[in-house]
């Protein structure tokens, strides 16, 4: 059959892509073409499906040459939708996997992980490709489709997690937010995500693969009375990821566009509508697309520490420090391990929430206020607060609404942080800093007034490995605001 000419998204230019359509009985067609240097970040491919298929397999690959030093080498992303069309919004999206695989497939019962199984219905089906990076000579690509022919199979009903486990009433509860399996790129199973938060003493976990909600269907039999689950996406922009925190099951959120494009709002109030928190991942980070651009006004928290401390964190919780001092709208800070594989450690660093109880609804609104703080891991933790006045007490994201001139005594509480150092942080810096015992529990205190002190947060560092450079976190808190209120605390955009 002749080929059909495909269209192409997100950058300016034209690119025409070469389609197929199968003849009835027809079980393998081939694609191929080159993608230049500036291609649009994705290309759509398109392919006549009979009536009568019951699988979709496709496999690709693409030619990797060697490129000077500086300069950036192929790499090639693919994802599929169904004959419900590609318009933004998702509603054909059947599936990405990014660069993680070289094929996958779809049928009724059953699909590749990152894919959602469902009929393979007749119609004009699309192979996306996104191409990531693109060297100097092109990006040549071959796209094999393969049908299988007969009847459907059962279509399953999907399981989600419960919105709630035990708990212990109002409580500290420690999580993390931003963790990836088989379902994206990551190298762990679900199973194995599950046993790996346990063993960190996590009480909740959030899914969030990369641009596919597949995986919220991935985790039957595997929350408890001890671990709640929730489900979200790594929205994987080419200005930025943010991650969806506690979306309803099934939520798919689209993220096929730029911060020129002028339409992260829209899906922004997807998320919050879906129940969910917008939490802008990694802001400062370093690879292709990862660094946020988007602005913080749609953020309902910010991760500022993802996995293992880097420059990258600590640019991170500066710049989010600037914003406190800057007296704008209080977005909290969230940390998120943002483990893939062996040897990144889930629950490295996790987020430790005050919530009612452990439920979804709870943790989000923990998350949503500012009630929490972000450790390494389980064997730190923290109490801050801060008492003025008749003996008037506020905590981690509350506010001590006592007048200008009251002395007001702030307190952190330590425990599992050997060797390091209290830093009490506020709108004019760092100003009261307070070595632990060697066995890293203990107690520091700090006076002064809401005059002084619009907010006071609180940081735990390890000893500094080069001179004069302020050493890791070994956990940080959310402030406590001093003072009569001066702007919205914990509200939303």
């Amino acid at each position: 059959m002749m080929g059909r000419r495909g269209f192409v998204t997100g950058a300016a230019g034209v690119f025409a892509a070469r389609g197929v359509s199968f003849a009835p009985g027809e079980t393998e067609r081939v694609l191929r073409g080159t993608l230049p240097p500036g291609s649009p970040d994705y290309v759509y491919l398109p392919v006549e499906v009979p009536r009568g298929v019951r699988e979709i397999r496709v496999s690709y690959a693409y030619e990797r040459p060697a490129v000077p030093p500086g300069t950036q080498g192929n790499a090639l992303d693919i994802g599929v939708f169904d004959e419900r069309g590609t318009e933004l919004g998702g509603r054909g999206f059947r599936g990405w996997s990014g660069g993680a695989r070289t094929e996958f497939f779809l049928r009724a019962d059953d699909a590749t992980p990152g894919y959602l199984p469902g009929p393979v219905r007749a119609g004009t089906w699309h192979i996306v490709l996104g191409p990531y990076t693109v060297a100097p000579g092109g990006l040549p690509y071959t796209v094999t489709v393969r049908l299988a022919y007969g009847p459907s199979g059962p279509v399953r009903t999907p399981v989600y997690p419960p919105d709630r486990a035990r708990g212990r009433g109002r409580a500290w509860y420690r999580g993390d937010c931003h963790l990836h399996s088989v379902h994206s790129d990551g190298l762990r199973t679900p199973a194995e995500v599950a046993a790996a938060a346990r063993a960190a003493g996590l009480d909740f976990i959030n899914t969030s693969e990369h641009n596919t909600h597949a995986g919220h269907r991935a985790w039957e039999g595997l929350w408890g009375d001890d671990l709640l689950i929730l489900t979200g996406e790594e929205v994987t922009t080419r200005s930025g990821h943010v991650v969806a925190v506690g979306t309803d099951p099934g939520t798919f959120v689209d993220w096929r566009y730029r911060a020129r494009d002028n339409r992260f709002g829209r899906f922004a109030r997807e998320i919050r509508r879906a129940g969910g928190l917008v939490v802008p991942a990694h802001p400062h980070a370093t690879c292709v697309g990862c660094a946020w651009k988007f602005g913080f006004g749609d953020a309902d928290a910010v991760e500022v520490w993802n996995g293992p401390y880097t420059p990258d964190d600590e640019v991170a919780l500066a710049d989010w420090d600037g914003t406190l001092a800057a007296g704008r709208r209080f977005v909290p800070a969230v940390g998120g391990s943002d483990a893939h594989r062996e040897p990144q450690r889930v629950g490295e660093p996790q987020t430790v929430v005050l919530a009612d109880d452990l439920t979804r609804e709870a943790v989000l609104a923990g998350l949503r206020a500012g009630r929490s703080y972000v450790a390494e891991s389980a064997a730190v933790s923290l109490a801050l607060s801060a008492t003025g006045g008749r003996g008037v007490r506020a905590g981690i994201g509350d506010r001590l609404a006592v007048p200008a001139g009251t002395p007001v005594t702030v307190r952190l509480d330590v425990t599992g942080a050997p060797g390091c150092t209290v830093r009490f942080v506020t709108d004019q810096g760092t100003l009261h800093t307070v070595a632990l015992p060697a066995s890293g529990t203990g107690t520091a205190t700090w006076t002064t007034t809401p005059a002084y002190a619009a907010h006071v947060r609180a940081e735990v560092r390890h000893p500094a490995a080069v001179p004069g450079l302020p050493g890791a976190l070994a956990a940080f808190t959310n402030p406590v605001f001093l003072g009569a209120p001066q702007r919205p605390v914990g509200s939303s955009a």
